[in-house]
């Protein structure tokens, strides 16, 4: 086949220059059939009968398709089948065929069982897609592993972002009911892959759904669908999205005093992208097809029943939380929340900053009654006591130890603690700021001001109120018994 400045040479010799063919083949050393065919055509085609024999090629792709399917069992994603592979099995079975040849048939029974991709129709308020990404962030100063939970609308592209300490199901329940909240409605249908937190078992039939994620669906009324399993590409606009979000708006790592204040930054700059553009211009028109949320809330927290132990203690996912003491030996209901988790019991509620396996949540002020019984309890735990309760005690407790030191001090700091048990926190600070004042501890000015409180006036009936009911006085019993006495 001739170069194309050889063919223009020769074309421009017969056309424009009018020679003849037996010139320019005389010329150019061209064979003259050559340069009529080139003349006629600029680009001949070689037109043959019949495809060509290939022998050696045909026995090869018909034992290369057999392995391919016998070993399809004994591969995986990481131990595949290689060519380099198929070529010394080929020669160990006395096929002689060059490993050219084994890559090119491989490569072509690839090509045949590879998936092909239907492109799909996005319509308005149909779809969305979800899943969890792995971040990097800084929090309070110390650079730490968190969850990306993203929820993205096909239609128009519009994201919702949080991020999360925990990719668990609370975090999951949690990041749609802010999802919907966010864009302003729910989408007929949703599609994840088969984590654990919405999928409990697959299953020939199908999937067996967790019981809250099913509660999910049901209270805002989506459908929930699934990805094939290890087919993620089925859901590929989230997790394209995902990790164009990292490189976007979380690089360099973002910084933050909690992961709250990372969430709502990250938000604030993913509303602003979505106001510019084409995505601006469709979630227009996809947010009026949204379905509206239900007006009842949906409880994201996870709730677990739990017994208080006797150190009025309840264990939750393995960190232990304290609670009243007057619940010892009782049951109780824990809220599992993102980040706290919340015990009631018979209309009481407390509160703790959700832990990490292994940590204790432990408020001493849910101890004081015991406390005050115990002086030398408040000495083992009076460090971390003291800053609960906060000022004055403080100085309270730091000028009981210089004046009596530690043992003496917690039996007095015992009793305070009794009169805050009667009286409340607010009688009791006042009594200590008057007792403390000039830096110097008034025991005697602290029992007087900390007095029992006195009964209030009772409403009585007006038939009632003209009886007087006569109380008997400290004096008429001294006098009886000295009358008494003296007989």
């Amino acid at each position: 086949m001739l170069r194309m400045d050889q063919i223009h040479v020769v074309r421009h010799k017969v056309l424009v220059e009018g020679r003849s063919v037996r010139e320019v083949s005389r010329d150019t050393g061209l064979h003259r059939k050559t340069i009529r065919r080139y003349v006629l055509d600029p680009e001949p085609r070689r037109t043959e009968s019949g495809p060509r024999a290939r022998p050696v090629r045909a026995l090869a792709e018909e034992r290369v398709a057999a392995i391919v399917r016998d070993w399809a069992g004994r591969t995986t994603a990481k131990q595949r089948l290689t060519g380099r592979r198929l070529h010394r099995q080929l020669r160990s079975e006395g096929l002689a065929v060059g490993i050219t040849t084994v890559r090119v048939v491989l490569r072509e029974i690839r090509r045949r069982q590879a998936e092909v991709f239907v492109p799909l129709a996005r319509r308005p308020g149909e779809e969305a897609q979800v899943d969890f990404f792995e971040v990097v962030v800084v929090v309070a100063g110390v650079r730490r592993k968190a969850w990306l939970f993203l929820f993205r609308l096909l239609f128009s592209g519009r994201d919702f972002a949080w991020v999360y300490e925990r990719q668990d199901q609370v975090a999951f329940l949690d990041g749609h009911v802010r999802a919907f909240e966010a864009l302003g409605g729910v989408v007929a249908r949703i599609t994840y892959d088969n984590a654990s937190v919405a999928v409990r078992r697959v299953t020939r039939g199908g999937r067996e759904l967790s019981p809250r994620f099913q509660a999910l669906a049901a209270h805002f009324a989506f459908e929930p669908c699934f990805a094939r399993v290890g087919e993620g590409h089925d859901k590929g606009s989230v997790e394209s999205r995902g990790k164009s979000l990292r490189w976007q708006h979380l690089v360099p790592v973002p910084e933050a005093g909690s992961l709250e204040e990372i969430s709502r930054a990250l938000g604030a700059a993913l509303d602003a992208q979505a106001l510019e553009g084409e995505v601006a211009r469709l979630f227009a028109e996809e947010r009026g097809l949204l379905r509206a949320a239900p007006a009842a809330p949906f409880e994201a927290r996870r709730v677990v029943a739990v017994a208080v132990r006797s150190n009025a203690t309840v264990r939750v996912d393995n960190v232990w939380y304290s609670v009243p003491c007057a619940w010892a030996r009782a049951d109780a209901t824990a809220y599992v929340g993102v980040g706290d988790v919340e015990i009631a019991r018979a209309g009481e509620r407390v509160r703790h900053p959700r832990g990490r396996a292994g940590e204790k949540r432990i408020s001493y002020r849910h101890y004081l009654h015991e406390l005050a019984r115990k002086p030398q309890a408040v000495r083992q735990v009076a460090a971390e006591l003291v800053p609960e309760l906060g000022p004055p005690y403080d100085r309270l407790w730091r000028l009981l130890r210089e004046a009596h030191g530690e043992r003496e001090g917690a039996r007095v700091l015992a009793k305070v603690l009794g009169a805050l048990c009667r009286h409340g926190e607010e009688p009791v600070r006042r009594a200590l700021d008057l007792a403390l004042a000039g830096e110097r501890l008034d025991l005697m000015a602290l029992a007087r001001i900390v007095e029992r409180p006195r009964v209030a006036d009772v409403a009585v009936p007006a038939s009632l109120a003209a009886h007087v009911v006569e109380a008997a006085r400290l004096e008429d019993y001294d006098r009886l018994l000295a009358a008494e006495v003296g007989a």
